[in-house]
């Protein structure tokens, strides 16, 4: 057995504690990974944060089309009961026109005068031979759509429409309906996609457009359009639908506002 003197064991504990606290050379760390968690854990806190503040309490996956569904359906039943509570009230002034001219000269004069108009005007039905027209959208992707063609090739766009009816008011239409919807020389054609949005209620294809009027004039006046052309040639390129027919038609009355916002007077 081997004895020290106290100075000298003192002397050994004190290196190895200093040897304990210098680092040691083990495997050398990879400074990438230092820097490299935190930045994660920032960016991790960072998608979180930015995915609650938009879900809001809600969940961001949901599907949210039945929603959308049912916020078209509610809007449909306002514009329907508006347009119910507007005839409501047509029908009143009517009436009350109509008790009034009874009694005072100068109103049942103009009230005669504005009857006289009803059917120039497009205030009544109408019943006649006629041409009917319906364009339709291209079926879905078939081994017959050519492979460059567009989604936009593939619809009937507000252009199409508006070349159709143009062409039957140029060619002596008489009185014209769309989507069996009563149009005068104020009605607006627009198209929101691929639907057809006509006095505030929205359609899809195929659209149906009924003229009556000289059918040889009409067809003429629909062979001359050059949108029409266009149109017939896109039909044989993506298969649209067009289809043109001779018949006994009925055209209904106008029934929406008469209400003009702004008219100017023709020199």
């Amino acid at each position: 057995m081997e004895y020290t003197s106290g100075a000298a064991s003192w002397q050994k504990v004190l290196r190895r504690a200093a040897a304990g606290l210098l680092p040691r050379r083990g495997r050398q760390r990879r400074p990438g990974w230092s820097i490299g968690v935190p930045l994660i854990a920032v960016a991790a806190g960072l998608i979180f944060t930015t995915s609650a503040t938009t879900a809001n309490g809600t969940a961001l996956r949901e599907d949210r089309r039945p929603q959308l569904n049912q916020l078209i359906e509610d809007r449909r039943e306002q514009v329907a009961a508006s347009e119910r509570r507007a005839a409501t009230l047509r029908g009143e002034v009517e009436q009350r026109t109509s008790s009034l001219a009874g009694s005072d000269g100068p109103i049942k004069a103009q009230q005669d005068r504005a009857q006289g108009s009803l059917q120039a005007a497009g205030f009544t039905a109408l019943t006649g031979t006629g041409v009917t027209v319906e364009l339709n959208d291209a079926p879905r992707r078939s081994d017959q759509t050519p492979t460059d063609a567009k989604n936009d090739d593939l619809v009937v766009h507000q252009g199409d429409v508006q070349a159709v009816v143009n062409a039957l008011w140029a060619g002596g239409a008489e009185g014209m309906s769309i989507m069996n919807v009563r149009v005068l020389a104020t009605s607006a054609v627009r198209c929101v996609g691929n639907t057809l949005l006509l006095h505030g209620r929205v359609y899809s294809p195929p659209f149906k457009i009924v003229a009556i009027g000289d059918p040889a004039a009409l067809q003429q006046a629909l062979a001359s359009s050059e949108g029409v052309r266009l149109f017939k040639g896109a039909v044989d390129d993506y298969q649209l639908g067009y289809k043109e027919t001779v018949s006994t038609v009925t055209v209904p009355a106008f029934e929406d506002s008469t209400a003009l916002r702004s008219a100017t007077v023709p020199r």
